[in-house]
Protein backbone atom coordinates (compact mmCIF):
# COMPACT_ATOMS: atom_id res chain seq x y z
CA UNK A 1 0.00 0.00 0.00
CA UNK A 2 1.25 3.98 -0.50
CA UNK A 3 -0.25 6.85 -0.52
CA UNK A 4 -0.44 9.20 -3.80
CA UNK A 5 -1.29 12.50 -4.25
CA UNK A 6 -2.44 14.16 -7.58
CA UNK A 7 -4.98 16.19 -9.37
CA UNK A 8 -6.00 18.31 -12.44
CA UNK A 9 -4.52 20.44 -14.81
CA UNK A 10 -4.67 23.81 -13.34
CA UNK A 11 -4.27 22.45 -9.56
CA UNK A 12 -8.23 23.54 -8.82
CA UNK A 13 -9.21 19.99 -7.93
CA UNK A 14 -6.36 17.66 -5.65
CA UNK A 15 -6.60 14.38 -3.94
CA UNK A 16 -4.70 11.78 -1.50
CA UNK A 17 -5.44 8.33 -2.00
CA UNK A 18 -3.91 5.22 -0.40
CA UNK A 19 -3.52 1.72 -2.28
CA UNK A 20 -1.84 -0.67 -4.77
CA UNK A 21 -0.72 1.67 -7.60
CA UNK A 22 1.46 -0.98 -9.21
CA UNK A 23 -1.49 -2.05 -11.61
CA UNK A 24 -4.51 0.21 -13.38
CA UNK A 25 -7.19 -1.03 -16.02
CA UNK A 26 -7.69 0.73 -19.25
CA UNK A 27 -11.10 -0.16 -20.61
CA UNK A 28 -11.97 0.19 -24.03
CA UNK A 29 -16.08 1.69 -23.47
CA UNK A 30 -16.76 4.66 -25.31
CA UNK A 31 -15.88 6.64 -22.76
CA UNK A 32 -12.87 5.22 -21.45
CA UNK A 33 -10.98 5.20 -24.35
CA UNK A 34 -11.70 8.09 -25.82
CA UNK A 35 -10.07 9.75 -22.80
CA UNK A 36 -7.37 7.26 -22.39
CA UNK A 37 -7.70 6.47 -18.52
CA UNK A 38 -5.82 4.24 -16.93
CA UNK A 39 -7.54 3.85 -13.72
CA UNK A 40 -7.46 2.02 -10.28
CA UNK A 41 -10.04 1.33 -8.44
CA UNK A 42 -9.96 1.71 -4.29
CA UNK A 43 -12.59 1.54 -1.26
CA UNK A 44 -14.24 4.82 -1.00
CA UNK A 45 -12.70 5.77 2.26
CA UNK A 46 -9.28 5.21 1.22
CA UNK A 47 -9.71 8.68 -1.56
CA UNK A 48 -9.95 12.13 0.31
CA UNK A 49 -10.62 15.02 -1.92
CA UNK A 50 -8.35 18.00 -0.48
CA UNK A 51 -9.14 20.77 -2.65
CA UNK A 52 -12.03 21.45 -5.28
CA UNK A 53 -15.07 20.74 -3.34
CA UNK A 54 -16.98 22.20 -5.54
CA UNK A 55 -14.51 22.76 -8.75
CA UNK A 56 -15.78 19.84 -10.32
CA UNK A 57 -19.10 18.78 -12.46
CA UNK A 58 -20.49 15.56 -13.03
CA UNK A 59 -21.00 13.06 -16.04
CA UNK A 60 -23.44 10.28 -16.08
CA UNK A 61 -23.82 7.71 -18.74
CA UNK A 62 -24.79 4.09 -19.36
CA UNK A 63 -25.72 2.36 -16.01
CA UNK A 64 -25.32 5.86 -14.00
CA UNK A 65 -23.73 4.20 -10.79
CA UNK A 66 -20.50 6.53 -11.93
CA UNK A 67 -19.84 9.56 -10.98
CA UNK A 68 -17.65 10.48 -13.82
CA UNK A 69 -15.85 14.16 -11.68
CA UNK A 70 -14.26 16.49 -14.06
CA UNK A 71 -12.76 20.27 -13.57
CA UNK A 72 -14.94 22.86 -14.99
CA UNK A 73 -11.96 24.79 -14.99
CA UNK A 74 -9.57 22.58 -16.96
CA UNK A 75 -11.33 19.72 -17.82
CA UNK A 76 -9.46 17.07 -16.56
CA UNK A 77 -11.40 14.15 -15.13
CA UNK A 78 -8.72 12.91 -12.35
CA UNK A 79 -11.40 11.00 -10.16
CA UNK A 80 -14.52 9.24 -10.21
CA UNK A 81 -16.82 8.00 -7.08
CA UNK A 82 -19.13 5.47 -7.64
CA UNK A 83 -20.67 1.80 -6.91
CA UNK A 84 -18.41 -1.14 -7.34
CA UNK A 85 -20.18 -4.56 -8.35
CA UNK A 86 -19.68 -6.00 -4.52
CA UNK A 87 -22.41 -2.56 -3.53
CA UNK A 88 -19.82 -0.73 -1.38
CA UNK A 89 -19.18 2.69 -2.35
CA UNK A 90 -15.62 3.21 -4.76
CA UNK A 91 -13.63 5.55 -6.44
CA UNK A 92 -11.50 5.62 -9.16
CA UNK A 93 -8.48 7.53 -9.96
CA UNK A 94 -6.87 8.47 -12.95
CA UNK A 95 -3.46 7.30 -12.47
CA UNK A 96 -2.89 10.15 -15.29
CA UNK A 97 -3.21 12.72 -12.55
CA UNK A 98 -1.14 11.07 -10.07
CA UNK A 99 2.04 13.03 -9.64
CA UNK A 100 5.61 11.96 -10.17
CA UNK A 101 3.83 8.30 -11.01
CA UNK A 102 6.22 6.25 -13.33
CA UNK A 103 3.50 5.22 -15.91
CA UNK A 104 6.23 2.93 -17.02
CA UNK A 105 6.24 0.72 -13.94
CA UNK A 106 2.36 0.09 -13.76
CA UNK A 107 0.63 -3.32 -14.89
CA UNK A 108 -2.03 -2.49 -17.33
CA UNK A 109 -5.11 -4.53 -17.44
CA UNK A 110 -7.15 -4.30 -20.27
CA UNK A 111 -10.78 -4.54 -19.83
CA UNK A 112 -13.44 -4.82 -22.31
CA UNK A 113 -15.99 -2.69 -21.35
CA UNK A 114 -17.47 -2.07 -24.55
CA UNK A 115 -19.22 -5.50 -24.30
CA UNK A 116 -20.54 -4.45 -20.76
Amino acid sequence: MSKVEGGCHCGAIRFEAEGDFSAGMECNCSHCDMKGFVLAFLPRPDFKLTKGEGAYTTYHFNRGTIDHNFCKTCGTQAFGIGIGPDGQEMAAINLRCVDGLDRSQITIHPINGKDF
